[in-house]
């Protein structure tokens, strides 16, 4: 074999190599979380400063799991991990364990950071009700609906505000929970973000 066929059969080696990893690891680089550049809120796999993260800090966008909340997906007390054991470290929930985002006006206006364009059906936010336990995990009875945004089956743009209107007897530390429900899977993905409304 010359010089020329060898670098050939390499380079050949090499994008087989290449595509076989793009295959098998599709999740590494795909979905999306609350944080785009024009979000105010920042959801809390992806806050600066919060610690202690596990796996999810280095893929804030693949909070998945089963759509259909809240009469169906993750269980209480797993509602910030999506359910996904993997990122069991967001299940932690007290008064002081998370960075929060501050909030000074009745309204926020959020977007994702997209790495892949599913198909959407809707995005749905809420957030923990007045006196909510702060300190007890994450569950359906601690969270009403504050807004749903139609996807109609369409792909997500990239840097698209979503207006949430904050409830007027919310102030100090609340937790919006926002999930956004693919249309042509059985999936969703699900952020929690950790507020301090004053």
């Amino acid at each position: 074999m010359n010089r020329r066929q060898r670098l050939t059969s390499a380079a050949a080696a090499v994008a087989v190599t290449a595509g076989l990893g793009f295959a098998a690891a599709p999740t590494a680089w795909s979905h999306g979380y609350i944080g785009g550049s024009s979000s105010q809120l920042i959801a809390r796999a992806a806050m600066p400063g919060n610690t202690g993260l596990g796996a999810v800090q280095y893929e804030p966008q693949s909070i998945e799991g089963p759509k259909g909340f809240p009469a169906q997906g993750p269980a209480d007390g797993t509602l910030a991990s999506g359910g996904n054991t993997r990122f069991s470290e967001l299940d932690q929930q007290s008064s002081t364990r998370w960075v929060k985002n501050q909030v000074t006006t009745d309204q926020v206006k959020v977007s994702w950071n997209y790495t892949a364009f599913h198909a959407t059906t809707k995005w749905e936010y809420y957030i923990t009700k007045q006196g909510w336990n702060q300190n007890a995990p994450l569950s359906r009875s601690s969270l009403e609906l504050i807004e749903t945004v139609p996807g109609n089956g369409a792909a997500p743009v990239q840097g698209v505000q979503h207006t949430l209107d904050i409830p007027a007897d919310r102030t100090g530390y609340h937790v919006i929970y926002a999930v956004w429900v693919v249309d042509n899977t059985s999936n969703a993905f699900y952020n929690a973000i950790d507020v301090n409304i004053q």
